[in-house]
């Protein structure tokens, strides 16, 4: 998608691919020989076209980005900036308006949702945007701000950005209720390591075991260049670090449903009241309280956003052939490899493999790369 050769004074024009439309089957029969009073009686929706789905095009003034994102040209002078607080859907957005540090309830200008796109929607949590007025608490969202610090997944076979504009992730776990899943974080720290995003690992409910029995858990991690904080909503382990590192910063808690990111948050800044839930007796998995990812701002400083729980989270465009340059400890081993082709599994004279032989590297961390390459979610 580029935008066609255009003297410098004038604005240049972007041939922009839309989504498709949800048409009927194009037309069975040949309408060019068929009556009026035949046509009458033709299938709900049939089309007289004949056309059926076919790819629509349109044309508007802008620039390309150099991440491929289209920037829309708009006046300005009619337009205000804002920060969307929680997007609801495809259509319907909380907009933190930076000027007048007012909420107003926006919807999204169709353009901008038809756009061929692989991301699941056009405007998510934390995205800087501009929208025209309606009235002084309605307006229409008419331009997205190119996206720095991401995070996002795939679902079903589709970007799902689940923030934007972040400058670190929180990585909340639980030690126990529900049990802690290693491989779960790294997938997230691939996630943030691939949206340009830092990441804290939160080992939270440690109040609930034995902490010494997770130390390796805690080194491994602090070894491998990742704050790792333990804390406790009830004895208030850990709070007082995670506020430090918090403030100033445009984070993200993210995890699985019921490790207590609303909870801690509550902690962190109790004028919230976030919602909370309890973990099911029946399943031992975290229930889903929270039901959108919403942007909440700090009093010392800074925003953070609460996202829902995550049961399943799949990377989004990562190769097997990728995934070994977001395993630190594999990066200084990969060029020791006999074959430079090689995936760490099953090759000879690896040199990933034999670290692990000699524990160099934990067995723990190379059987979570193996499933991520051999996409064995089990």
């Amino acid at each position: 998608m580029k935008p066609l050769y255009l003297p410098a004074d004038q604005p240049r024009k972007i041939r922009l691919d839309l989504r498709k439309n949800r048409a009927p089957s194009a037309r069975k029969n040949d309408f060019t020989r068929t009556t009026g009073e035949e046509l009458d009686h033709l299938p709900s929706g049939q089309r007289i076209s004949g056309k059926g789905s076919q790819t629509r095009r349109r044309t508007v003034i802008g620039e390309v980005d150099e991440s491929g994102n289209v920037v829309r040209e708009i006046d300005l002078t009619r337009c205000r900036p804002g920060r969307v607080l929680r997007a609801v859907g495809a259509t319907q957005c909380q907009v933190y308006d930076l000027e007048t540090h007012q909420v107003v309830s926006c919807t999204v200008r169709r353009l901008l949702r038809t756009l061929s796109s692989d991301e699941r929607t056009a405007v998510v949590t934390g995205d800087r945007v501009y929208y025209e007025p309606v009235d002084e608490t309605q307006g229409v969202i008419e331009r997205i701000e190119p996206r720095t610090g991401v995070l996002t997944r795939s679902h079903q076979r589709r970007e799902h950005v689940i923030v934007a504009n972040v400058s670190q992730i929180v990585i909340v776990v639980s030690l126990s209720q529900p049990h802690l899943k290693p491989a779960l974080i790294d997938r997230f720290l691939i996630s943030a390591a691939k949206g340009g995003v830092a990441a804290i690992i939160c080992l939270n409910k440690c109040d609930l075991v034995n902490l010494v029995e997770f130390q390796p858990i805690i080194g491994l991690y602090s070894q491998l260049g990742y704050p790792v904080i333990p804390t406790s909503t009830v004895d208030g382990t850990g709070l007082e670090r995670l506020r430090h590192l918090l403030k100033d910063e445009q984070s993200v808690m993210t995890g699985q449903s019921g490790v207590g990111k609303s909870t801690l948050l509550n902690a962190v800044d109790p004028h919230w009241k976030l919602k909370t839930g309890a973990v099911s007796d029946w399943t031992h998995k975290g229930k889903h309280t929270t039901r959108y990812a919403q942007l909440l701002e700090l009093s010392t400083g800074g925003w953070v956003v609460d996202t829902p729980g995550i049961r399943q989270f799949d990377l989004w465009n990562v190769e097997p052939g990728e995934v070994e340059g977001y395993f630190r400890e594999f990066r200084p081993l990969v060029p020791l490899c006999k074959f430079a082709s090689c995936l760490h599994l099953e090759e000879a004279g690896c040199a990933v493999r034999g670290a692990v032989e000699q524990g160099l590297i934990t067995r723990l961390r190379y059987e979570s790369y193996g499933r991520l390459v051999t996409g064995d979610d089990s």
